[in-house]
């Protein structure tokens, strides 16, 4: 899992940044990237792509890797971003400014290299490498896939709490069966993207 980071490494760079992104797939809510920066000590055994782990596993391993990781960013954009500009686009924008928080508080820290999960590199003056399977690659990438999907995870519950009627907290805004039925009974929220198969606009 440290392949890609000692690689980078050999190559003079010091502060790589993996970045992942969760909520590609939903018919709701936003998409959130993470982009985190571990430390060369990084000992958190269970790191992996967040898909393979249990909710209770991710939850467990976020604060860890929040508590030593040299610096933590989020970027999202939201569900109107994602009709507009679609949602290859917005996950790739989220990415953008995963890393650009990075250098806000309290970290104040700009990476030197990006680890990029998927096929594609960001539109920032950056190196930066795309890796396919990124998440099941690289620990800075596994590390944060866990990141954005606990944050977005959470997210989603909170808005079950204005729009319970969707069950967001259960299915997290995927297209499951019992969410395209509260659709077509409700019609969609305002949370909801509107361009997607499955959100009837009534």
């Amino acid at each position: 899992m440290w392949e890609f980071e000692h690689d980078t490494q050999r190559k003079g760079y010091q502060n790589i940044a993996g970045i992942d992104e969760a909520g590609r797939g939903p018919l709701a809510g936003p998409v959130v990237s993470a982009a985190v920066i571990l430390p060369p000590g990084f000992a958190c055994q269970g790191i992996t792509d967040s898909k393979k782990l249990s909710e209770k596993r991710r939850e467990a391993l976020f604060p860890l890797i929040k508590s030593q990781a040299l610096a933590v960013g989020i970027g999202m954009a939201d569900h109107r971003e994602i009709d507009r500009i679609n949602i290859l686009q917005a996950s790739l924008l989220s990415m953008k400014r995963a890393v650009q928080d990075l250098a806000k508080a309290p970290y104040f820290l700009l990476p030197d290299f990006l680890l990029i999960d998927g096929k594609f590199t960001i539109d920032m003056d950056l190196p930066q490498q795309a890796i396919v399977r990124g998440d099941s690659r690289s620990i800075s990438i596994a590390a944060a896939s866990i990141i954005a999907k606990v944050t977005r995870d959470r997210y989603m519950a909170d808005l079950h709490t204005t729009y319970p009627l969707y069950n967001f907290i259960q299915h997290k805004g995927y297209p499951t069966k019992a969410h395209k039925l509260a659709i077509i009974e409700h019609g969609p929220c305002p949370f909801h993207r509107t361009t997607f198969n499955g959100v009837i606009v009534q």
